[in-house]
């Protein structure tokens, strides 16, 4: 009998339990279990956030901004008192808009045309004043003072061997020295300095020789007022033989023969006879050397006999005019 007992103790307990959950239900309505729902707790910040979502981002107003909306003009209402009456004379179909809006253009045109022709009429030409000319720099010019590209050279033979180049300084360093036909490479100017080393006074001394002939240019301007170098090439040109004598043998005698002289040996004859007459100018003499210089070549260039380098030039032709 005890089995019996258990079996129905069991059964009964299920069926409890359901009646239970059946009168709970009754007894709590829907909506009150919406409200018994737990709310989530909200942290400070996602409110700020989310209003900060929500409002609309204003922006701050520049100061031009505020300047323009200040300047700028209300609009202009047109009344249709303000509008003029059309002629009488009007063609049909033409309204009261055309005459306002052509009047609006050429009033555009005008504006663009006086904005393009103002500027032509406020700009005025400005004269620009031409530098004038300073003439060569003083590089370019022998001792930095004589301009030797204005000199010219009307002996046709001897154009080729006189070298005008300038140089502030007519110093080459012997670097023409020991080359054959490199003579004529040399500044005309470094030719009669370096003519100028004889005598013991000034053999090897170019400094000294160089303001020999420094102060002989200077001495020749006062005097002719003109380029030295002009007048020194005219005293080249003037004293340089055109013909001179040679020995010829047949069977043992000697015949001299009357031969023409070489252009480059014209020049070395001249600047030769030119420097000797100098030296032999100023011993036992007051005046300096230089100033013997400058008036052999003034006397040279004119032609003068007394030159010492223009009686040599005659004496040599007269030579050679009576071997012929």
């Amino acid at each position: 009998m005890a089995p019996k007992k258990k079996e129905e103790v069991v059964e009964k307990a299920p069926k409890a339990q359901e009646e239970k959950r059946e009168e709970a239900q009754k007894e709590v309505p829907v909506d009150d279990k919406v409200k018994e729902t737990p709310k989530k707790k909200t942290s400070k910040k996602t409110k700020k956030e989310e209003e900060a979502l929500e409002k609309p981002a204003r922006k701050r107003a520049s100061p031009k901004a505020k300047k323009e909306e200040v300047t700028k003009e209300p609009p202009v209402e047109v009344r249709a008192e303000d509008v003029p009456d059309l002629p009488s004379d009007a063609p049909e179909g033409t309204t009261d808009k055309a005459p306002m809006e052509e009047e609006g253009i050429a009033k555009e045109v005008s504006e663009e045309t006086s904005e393009e022709e103002t500027p032509k009429e406020t700009t005025k030409k400005r004269s620009v004043k031409k530098p004038k000319d300073e003439g060569p720099f003083p590089e370019d010019l022998v001792f930095g003072r004589y301009n030797s590209k204005e000199v010219v050279v009307e002996d046709p033979s001897l154009k080729a061997f006189i070298n005008l180049e300038p140089s502030y300084v007519p110093h080459s360093s012997a670097r023409h020295a020991n080359k054959p036909f490199h003579k004529h490479k040399i500044s005309i100017v470094e030719r009669l300095i370096n003519n100028m080393m004889r005598t013991e006074r000034f053999t090897g001394k170019k400094t000294k020789s160089y303001k020999t002939v420094l102060d002989a240019f200077q001495l020749i301007e006062k005097r002719m007022k003109e380029n030295p170098v002009q007048v020194l090439v005219r005293a080249i040109e003037n004293s340089a033989p055109r013909e001179e004598v040679t020995r010829l043998k047949f069977g043992g005698i000697s015949v001299p023969k009357a031969v023409d002289t070489a252009p480059a040996r014209r020049l070395d004859m001249a600047l030769r006879n030119i420097s000797i007459g100098t030296i032999k100018a100023s011993h036992k003499n007051r005046k300096s050397i230089s100033e013997c210089l400058a008036s052999e070549l003034i006397a040279a260039s004119k032609g003068d006999i007394q030159s010492f380098a223009v009686s040599k030039r005659d004496e040599a032709e007269r030579v050679a005019k009576s071997a012929h």
